[in-house]
């Protein structure tokens, strides 16, 4: 009968050994997978950290392109019309001539 209890016991132990050491592992793990996890949160939060000062440094690049844009549209339209006058001139000069 003791030998009974003592084998018993013997198992009893070898298994929670087991489980004990399954949980060690588990538990170093999880620790790397942690560690891992802040090292992305921590890149993800600098890289968002400065998302709105890009975003509104990116608006403020398209506005000025924008306002450059309709200047040189402007300015084409312009030379344009020089040119449509000077053809017109030119035309009139050769019905004088």
């Amino acid at each position: 009968m003791v030998t009974v209890v003592v084998l018993f016991n013997i198992i009893l132990s070898l298994i929670l050994f087991y489980v004990a050491w399954q949980v060690c592992q588990l538990t170093h793990k999880l620790g790397i997978i942690a560690d891992r996890l802040n090292i992305h949160e921590h890149a993800t939060y600098i890289v968002l950290s400065t998302a709105p000062v890009n975003i509104h440094t990116g608006q403020q690049e398209i506005y000025n392109l924008r306002q450059k844009n309709q200047n040189l549209k402007l300015q084409i339209q312009q030379v344009r019309q020089i040119l449509n006058l000077l053809l017109l001139g030119r035309k009139i000069w050769q019905r004088y001539l």
